[in-house]
């Protein structure tokens, strides 16, 4: 068994698939418990707001680490330290507020911990498995993506269950409970077979790269495609829950695992169908359908409509992320460690940017997230911009 794994890529992959099941536990358990911190910890919702913010934003900075860090201590012993990072971060977040004299700087130096583990892990991820010998390299990068979405789904229903059956003061055990998983894959991504990303000196430097216009692109799309997510997916349940009025049992279903099972079913339809349909096509109709969403949330009184609103996003931004970054290697098939590591910074960007943005909105609203998510309509919007300067552009070719 030890030797299967250690000499096939189906475990690099099935390693990299659980490695994107930990950073949906890193980016979307903390926000289940948004309203739980603010009445425990006694936080302002700018506090609260913060937890996103900080989290994406340390992220981003080890992406940018990450840029020279990778490639200098190798591919696994990143992956081992991204989850390492990640499990004491989980861990921290159910002991840490107890340990600091002040609970929500405990709060925060966990979520500065499993960030580091999440940051490192979306680096590596995509072109660790961009390296293995799969076919079809488009509908590969999507079905991995996927698994973010069912980790995404299986964060909110397992943990929901939990809360409804153990109840919500207990979510520090579930805290633990989720810690084991990347706890497990350290071990895992220690046995697996790894390949190399480019060839031995074939990688472009990053003064080649940032002389790319298009690369200065697909790093706009990858920040409407952060913020254009994660400005949804990070207040769904607060929104749900306090916008919209509805039991919290009720909402997380609704709208955080809603959201996420639509978005994990996007990627699997575009894996299935991406011989069929030209990837930049789809991304624009999915702008188009993520913008009436936005609009649909941010103005409907209905709380069904605004949870369909909620749920319909998740599968219009699902290939936004994956689309980019399958586009931006087949057009910069050399950009190596560099082009994945700012595509993630870009990305992460937008994931920051995109909660941050929802969050002082509605804080300077009165606390009426309604007016955050009509705000946040302009990153789908940017993003459709985008790919329609990319689809006139004679760079990339269709398909």
């Amino acid at each position: 068994m030890i030797a299967s794994i250690r000499t096939r890529y189906e475990h690099t992959i099935y390693a990299s698939y659980i490695g994107y099941i930990t950073q949906a536990i890193v980016n979307n358990f903390a926000p289940l418990l948004f309203l739980t911190f603010q009445r425990s910890f006694q936080l302002s919702l700018e506090q609260i707001t913060l937890i996103t913010t900080v989290n994406f934003l340390v992220q981003l900075c080890v992406d940018l680490i990450s840029v020279r860090v990778v490639d200098r201590i190798g591919y696994r012993v990143s992956a081992v330290a991204a989850h390492f990072f990640a499990t004491v971060g989980l861990v921290g977040m159910a002991f840490f507020p107890d340990l600091f004299g002040n609970s929500y700087v405990g709060l925060m130096t966990a979520v500065v911990l499993y960030a580091i583990g999440g940051g490192i892990i979306e680096v590596i991820i995509s072109p660790i498995v961009e390296a293995c010998p799969t076919e079809k390299k488009e509908a590969a990068m999507s079905l991995l993506h996927s698994f973010y979405c069912w980790g995404h789904v299986g964060v909110v229903l397992l943990s929901t269950a939990f809360f409804a059956l153990a109840g919500i003061q207990n979510w520090r055990i579930m805290a633990c409970i989720w810690a084991l998983i990347p706890a497990f894959n350290l071990v895992y991504f220690s046995q697996v077979p790894l390949y190399p990303i480019v060839g031995d000196n074939e990688g472009l430097t990053v003064r080649s790269l940032f002389g790319k216009k298009v690369f200065w692109l697909f790093m706009l799309l990858m920040v409407s495609a952060g913020a254009a997510e994660h400005a949804m997916s990070q207040w769904s349940s607060a929104f749900a829950e306090a916008g919209l009025r509805v039991d919290k049992t009720i909402g997380d279903l609704a709208g955080p695992a809603g959201f996420a099972l639509l978005m994990g079913l996007a990627r699997l339809l575009h894996g299935k169908y991406s011989d069929h349909i030209p990837l930049k096509q789809m991304m624009m109709g999915s702008a188009g359908l993520c913008i009436v969403c936005y609009l649909l949330a941010g103005l409907s009184r209905n709380p069904v409509l605004g949870l369909i609103g909620c749920a319909l996003c998740g599968f219009s931004v699902g290939i936004f992320w994956p689309g980019t970054v399958s586009i931006a290697a087949r057009t910069l098939p050399t950009g190596g460690t560099a082009m994945f590591a700012f595509l993630a910074l870009a990305g992460d960007l937008g994931c920051a940017s995109g909660p941050t943005l929802v969050g002082f909105a509605a804080d300077a609203s009165n606390g009426d997230l309604r007016v955050g998510m009509l705000l946040a309509v302009i990153f789908p919007v940017i993003l459709l911009t985008g790919l329609l300067t990319l689809r006139e552009s004679s760079v990339v070719e269709e398909g």
